[in-house]
């Protein structure tokens, strides 16, 4: 538990330094846009560029547990869809709720998590979860946002504007330029590496600080509602998800036990800051997302201590 504690406090740190600073009125009002574009635009890119074009492709062959970590992910990804759509959500509005329930926070909690109790050999898989979430997911959960927010025109020229909006979207661009770079052969020169990893390590700190901007402009008003919907959010991304990936590594794939522990673990972690993220850039009721994450980061500290403490770690 204690072990748990210390690789998600700094999140809850990041988060509280975020709501003193607006509190105190460190930072003004437009800060949570300007600080939420930063991150979008320069920050987030650099960050998915690195990953990916730095990757090294020959260890990230594991198809066995692709499918197993990708299967439980989008499962979970367009259950959430269905059913919020079922419940009359705009597509955007719904595309961001799956988000909640399928984008684990692989890259700010998910790598400390794995070397403390899992060991370097955990890593390669850990990258191979950070790309399938923040690249494969992400971009999935952008193109729908982009169809919904289109969706009030024409549907002829639907097509023609969501992509014009997906090509002018960094957060889709740079993994497509970075790809090119290990399938070429290619290496990313020392001095740009330095760059990438400048900018890119800038991203989650400042999308946790954001969140706690959000947070602290809230008012205390809820609704049983949106108490229903993160709570429905949040059991999926920390028990349905895990739950199913655990299914699909052990009883379809047969991993091996270190491949099945670091699926369900990163499957088990809390929602990420990608989707508040893109509810503050898209202009989408962010709330509902800001709370997913603060409570499935407390709650999960609980849920990943008692998955350790079954198999024995």
């Amino acid at each position: 538990m204690l072990s748990t504690l210390n690789v998600v406090l700094p999140v809850f740190a990041l988060i509280l330094v975020g709501w003193l600073a607006r509190k105190l009125k460190i930072l003004g009002e437009t800060a949570l846009t300007e600080l939420n574009r930063f991150v979008v635009y320069l920050a987030l890119p650099a960050l998915l560029f690195d990953i990916i074009a730095n990757a090294m492709w020959a260890d990230l062959a594991q198809p066995a547990f692709i499918s197993a970590f990708s299967i439980g992910m989008m499962v979970v990804f367009f259950l959430t869809l269905f059913v919020q759509l079922r419940r009359t959500r705009h597509l955007a509005d719904a595309a961001i709720d799956a988000l909640n329930a399928g984008y684990a926070n692989t890259g700010f909690i998910g790598f400390p998590l794995v070397i403390v109790f899992l060991g370097h050999e955990a890593l390669a898989p850990t990258l191979i979860a950070t790309i399938l979430t923040v690249s494969v997911l992400f971009g999935i959960g952008i193109i729908i946002i982009e169809t919904g927010l289109q969706g009030e025109v024409k549907r002829r020229i639907i097509f023609t504007r969501v992509a014009k909006s997906l090509i002018k979207n960094p957060l889709l661009v740079s993994p497509a330029i970075a790809i090119c770079i290990p399938l070429s052969g290619l290496t990313v020169p020392d001095s740009i590496n330095v760059f990438l990893k400048l900018l890119g390590g800038a991203a989650s700190p400042c999308a946790l600080i954001a969140l706690g901007l959000f947070l602290a402009g809230q008012s205390d008003k809820r609704t049983n509602n949106d108490n229903f919907t993160v709570t429905l959010l949040v059991v999926l991304k920390l028990l349905i998800q895990p739950a199913l990936t655990w299914w699909f590594a052990t009883k379809v794939f047969h991993l091996s036990p270190l491949l099945v522990h670091t699926a369900v673990l990163l499957a088990a972690l809390p929602t990420g800051t990608g989707p508040f993220m893109l509810a503050e850039f898209y202009r989408r009721e962010a709330s509902t997302t800001s709370k997913c994450v603060l409570v499935s980061t407390v709650l999960s500290m609980f849920t990943l201590s008692a998955y350790l403490y079954t198999i024995g770690l």
